[in-house]
């Protein structure tokens, strides 16, 4: 039985840019950190890198949650990432979109006001 989403895998060419760009966009130091892989915790789920992958924008495209979409946006771009798909109301209040990393992944974020983190397993 599948239980929820835990772990959102991003490939980068340079795992110690990549692992200090993600330090600054999540506010935090990894709790996993070898030649690897890098784990960060977020919000209970985990955002991983792993190095001499092949990074793109297309295949699955995990949305983290954000308290407001275009306030995030902003700061992703602001942070050097580059405009994908601009943040975009798809209804009942929920607001995504999604910017390019610096390292040529989809990095997808959502507002969702009826989200219940306290229902997550």
């Amino acid at each position: 039985m599948i239980l929820g989403l835990r772990t959102a895998i991003y490939p980068v060419n340079d795992l110690s840019a990549a692992k200090a760009w993600y330090g600054q966009v999540l506010d935090s130091a990894p709790y996993f950190d070898e030649p690897f892989y890098v784990g960060f915790n977020v919000g209970g789920f985990e955002l991983g890198l792993i190095p001499d992958s092949q990074s793109g924008v297309a295949g699955p495209q995990p949305l983290w949650g954000v308290a407001d979409a275009s306030q995030a946006f902003a700061r992703l771009v602001e942070l050097g990432a580059s405009p994908l798909d601009p943040v975009t109301e798809v209804g009942g209040g929920i607001k995504v979109g999604s910017v390019v990393d610096p390292f040529g992944n989809r990095f997808g974020i959502i507002e969702n006001p009826h989200f219940d983190a306290g229902s997550v397993r």
